[in-house]
């Protein structure tokens, strides 16, 4: 009965009520995650270090080889530094006659012709200032006088890098900006230029070196091939004299 009578306690036992946790409200659900932005896409390299049927091949698969052009006895010279290959460009020379002259030419890639989209052309330079003879081209796609243009150069007077656009407006106005440090001093230098929307921008060696605004709806969409070293063979025209490797364009 001892067993019994205990049982009949614990059963009188009044447990306390547990108190019912109020469900929260649904969570409001997590904003959607911007869409990242898409990478830039290489739509040219040329990185110099093979040859194939005596042109330059492109490297990301998407653009086209580079023909070498050459007048007065001018030729293109392959420089190796351990596994590693870049190109010189006939030196500077002073006189009356022809001076030897050459550049590296490709087609009308539609990949390079960006229209308005953001676009980045770069190159790895080596030049001194006394191989300087105007302000020479290093790379460009189109001419200022038509339809219209974007190029990489250098100043002629404090050698200073400088990147070059101008739309297919009929005025036909040219947009430059300038480094604020000098790349002509004979050591390698990472020089790129960058359009993104009403931005021009240059870089040396990574660090941003100078911008301008220009107008948004510049369009660079031209019929003329890629041409790195040089304009063409006119009777001064502004010529590269110096060393070049890993010649680019991005686009996006």
């Amino acid at each position: 009965m001892k067993f019994s009578t205990r049982i009949l306690s614990l059963a009188l036992i009044v447990v306390p009520a547990v108190p019912v946790l109020a469900v929260p409200a649904a969570a409001a659900a997590p904003a959607a995650a911007a869409p990242a932005a898409a990478a830039p896409v290489v739509v040219a390299r040329y990185s110099f270090d093979t040859t194939v049927a005596g042109r330059l091949p492109d490297l990301s698969g998407r653009g086209t080889p580079l023909t070498i052009r050459t007048a007065a006895g001018g030729a293109v010279r392959y420089v190796t530094a351990g596994t590693n290959r870049y190109i010189g460009l006939p030196v500077r020379c002073t006189g009356t006659a022809a001076c030897p002259r050459a550049l590296l030419e490709g087609t009308d890639d539609p990949d390079l012709d960006p229209g308005t989209q953001t676009f980045r052309w770069g190159a790895s330079i080596n030049i001194t200032k006394a191989q300087l003879d105007g302000s020479p081209n290093i790379m460009q796609k189109g001419v200022s006088n038509t339809e219209s243009q974007w190029k990489m150069q250098i100043g002629a007077t404090h050698g200073r890098a400088q990147c070059v656009v101008v739309g297919r407006a009929t005025t036909k106005t040219p947009y430059l900006v300038r480094s604020s440090v000098a790349v002509a001093d004979g050591t390698w230098h990472k020089v790129q230029c960058v359009r993104a929307g009403a931005t021009l921008s240059v870089y040396v060696d990574g660090v941003a070196r100078g911008s301008r605004a220009i107008p948004a709806a510049l369009s660079l969409i031209n019929a003329k091939p890629l041409r790195i070293g040089g304009p063409n063979f006119n009777a001064g025209s502004d010529m590269y004299h110096g060393y070049l490797d890993e010649v680019y364009a991005t686009l996006g």
